[in-house]
């Protein structure tokens, strides 16, 4: 089974694009914002850790009903690094395990593809698992706009704090397998990621070989050692 990361900036259109994905090709789809709020609901271990942590950072961190003020707690690792790293130290652990309990899932199935749908994907290193990565990309201008427009109640300043918090198109388009530019309009966007899913979703012959053991576990950890030295190359250039 081909496992493609998907990723994409905020208001980039990464969401239009999984919704196609899944719609048009009815792949699987592994929604890794829906998994970071399964694992922060009430009684799960990253919320008390949360709570441990933030309760004297954030007076109104609980809602009466006992759950996360997303709202709050957003506004304020956004607006603080330090607090941002450690809220993602305390909820990637989590998620990284739910996500590998659906690859397996959908891999029981025999699915040919899934999709990670993960913000930060590269960031959690996540990519590190994936066949393929896609990123979705906008400029900042668009960005902006289209959060604006999403969240009226942001200001300007909170808009630009959430892209600043975030990898850049640049770090993203250096680090993808494949990018999709959504400065146009929609047509535009289904059209590249029609193109793109022609070119890499996998034969039957693959897929089928894949489910036996010998060839998947080779060709799993290919993908691994692969994507591990490609960013150890990284590394190396960047020191």
């Amino acid at each position: 089974m081909l496992v493609v990361g998907l990723t994409g900036g905020i208001a980039s259109g990464k969401s239009t694009v999984s919704n196609r994905l899944q719609e048009k090709y009815t792949l699987p789809i592994i929604d890794a914002d829906h998994v970071a709020k399964e694992v922060v609901e009430p009684g799960q271990s990253a919320y008390k850790q949360i709570i441990e942590y933030f309760s004297d950072k954030i007076p109104d961190l609980l809602l009466p009903d006992g759950h996360l003020n997303r709202g709050s707690l957003g506004k304020r690792v956004f607006e603080h690094s330090d607090d941002l790293k450690k809220l993602n130290s305390i909820t990637h652990p989590a998620v990284r395990k739910s996500i590998f309990k659906q690859v397996l899932l959908y891999y029981s199935k025999g699915y040919r593809m899934c999709i990670l749908d993960v913000p930060l994907l590269f960031e959690a290193r996540l990519d590190t698992f994936c066949g393929v990565t896609i990123a979705v990309i906008a400029s900042e201008d668009i960005q902006l706009s289209r959060l604006q427009v999403r969240n009226p109640g942001m200001t300007l300043e909170d808009c630009r704090n959430r892209i600043k918090s975030q990898m850049t198109s640049e770090e993203r388009i250096e680090k993808a397998d494949y990018i999709l530019q959504n400065d146009q309009d929609l047509a535009n966007l289904y059209a590249q990621v029609d193109t793109l899913i022609t070119s890499i979703r996998p034969s039957l012959l693959r897929t089928a070989l894949e489910y036996f053991p010998p060839f998947g576990a080779v060709s799993a950890a290919a993908i691994i050692l692969s994507k591990s030295f490609l960013n150890f190359q990284k590394l190396k250039k960047i020191d």
